[in-house]
C-alpha cells in the first residue's frame, strides 16, 4: 500500500478512472437492491451511475490524450487515506437513509480526492486538469442532490419513509417485541412457582435462569425456522431469530436477576417491580410500532401477566 503522495499523475489520474468506475457499480448495486421497496430511490441511483460513467469516459479521453492507451490498475484500497465501503452483495439488508448517507460521502471523497491532487500536481496542465475535476464532482454532488430532489417528490419520501418504517417494524421491532413478551411473561410461573416453593433466593435464580436460557433458545429457533423472508419481506431469518432470542432471554434474566440477593422477601418485592416495569415497557413498544391503543395494550400486556403471574404463585404455594 503506498501514500497517496507518492503517486504520479498518471497513476493519479489511473486512481480516479478506477473510482469512478467503482461508484457507478455501486450506485447500480443500490438501484438494483432498492427497487422493489423504494422504485423512486433505485431510479435516482441509476442515473447517477450514468454520471458516473460519463464522469470515467471524459477521464479516460485525457488520460490518452496525455499517457496513451494503457492505463496501470491503480485501486483505492492500493492507497492510504482511502474509505474502503463494503460490498452491497455482502449487506443482507440496506437501510434507505443509510444508503442515501453513503452516497454523499462516496460524492464528497471524490471531490476531496481532486482537490487534494491538484494541490500537489507540480505540473501546470495537469494541476488545472485536476481542478476542473474538482469541480466536476463538485457539480456532480449538486446534480446527485437535485436527482433526489428532482425524482422524489414528497409523496415518494413519505411513502419511502413508511415503506422503511414499516420493514423496521417487521425485521427487527417485531421478532424482539415477541421475543420481550414471551421471556417477560412465560418466565414468570416457573420463576414465583421455585421462589414460593422453595423460599430460598439461590434455587430461585438457577430455576429463573434455566427457564430465561431455555426459552431463549427454543424463541429463537422458532423465529428463525418459521419464516425465510423471501415472501413477506421480513429479513433474513438468522437475524430475526437473534434478535428474538436475545430479547426472550433477556426478559426472563431482569426480573430472576434480583434473586442475587440473599434475602428471600427483598429479592421478591424487587422481582415484582422488575415485572411492572417490563410490562410496562412491552405496553409502549406495542403503543410507539404496533398502533396499539395504550389503555388497550396495558390491560392486554397487564392481564396476561397477571394471570402467569397468579399460576406461578399458585402452584409454587401448593
Amino acid at each position: 500500500m503506498r501514500n497517496f503522495n507518492e503517486l504520479s499523475e498518471r497513476e493519479v489520474l489511473a486512481l480516479a478512472i478506477a473510482a469512478e468506475e467503482e461508484d457507478g457499480r455501486i450506485y447500480l448495486d443500490f438501484a438494483d437492491r432498492l427497487r422493489t421497496d423504494y422504485p423512486a430511490s433505485a431510479g435516482v441511483f441509476a442515473a447517477m451511475a450514468e454520471e458516473e460513467s460519463e464522469h470515467r469516459r471524459r477521464l479516460f479521453d485525457i488520460y490518452r490524450q496525455k499517457f496513451g492507451e494503457h492505463i496501470p490498475l491503480v485501486r483505492r484500497q492500493d492507497v492510504r487515506g482511502f474509505l474502503s465501503p463494503k460490498p452491497i452483495w455482502q449487506m443482507p439488508e440496506l437501510n434507505l437513509s443509510q444508503v442515501r448517507q453513503q452516497a454523499e460521502l462516496m460524492e464528497m471523497e471524490a471531490a476531496r480526492f481532486y482537490r487534494q491532487a491538484a494541490s500537489r500536481s507540480t505540473d501546470v496542465s495537469i494541476r488545472q486538469l485536476l481542478i476542473d475535476l474538482a469541480e466536476a464532482e463538485v457539480a456532480h454532488e449538486r446534480r446527485a442532490e437535485k436527482l433526489i430532489t428532482e425524482s422524489l417528490s414528497q409523496d415518494a419520501r413519505d411513502e419511502e419513509d413508511e415503506t422503511a418504517r414499516r420493514l423496521f417494524v417487521l425485521r427487527y421491532v417485531q421478532p424482539g417485541l415477541v421475543g420481550l413478551m414471551d421471556g417477560s411473561v412465560s418466565t414468570l410461573a416457573p420463576l414465583f412457582a421455585a421462589a414460593f416453593a422453595t423460599g430460598s433466593s439461590w434455587e430461585t435464580f438457577l430455576v429463573g435462569m434455566a427457564a430465561s436460557v431455555g426459552a431463549g433458545i427454543s424463541m429463537g429457533m422458532a423465529e428463525g425456522l418459521s419464516d425465510n423472508g423471501s415472501l413477506t419481506g421480513r429479513g433474513a431469518p438468522w437475524m430475526r431469530g437473534t434478535i428474538c432470542g436475545v430479547m426472550t432471554t433477556l426478559g426472563g434474566v431482569f426480573h430472576t436477576l434480583p434473586y442475587l440477593i440473599p434475602n428471600f422477601m427483598t429479592a421478591t418485592v424487587l422481582a415484582c417491580i422488575v415485572v411492572v416495569l417490563e410490562l410496562a415497557a412491552i405496553t409502549w413498544i406495542r403503543w410507539k410500532y404496533m398502533d396499539t391503543p395504550p389503555f388497550s395494550a396495558a390491560v392486554q400486556v397487564g392481564f396476561g401477566g397477571a394471570l402467569v403471574f397468579a399460576s406461578g404463585v399458585l402452584i409454587g404455594s401448593g
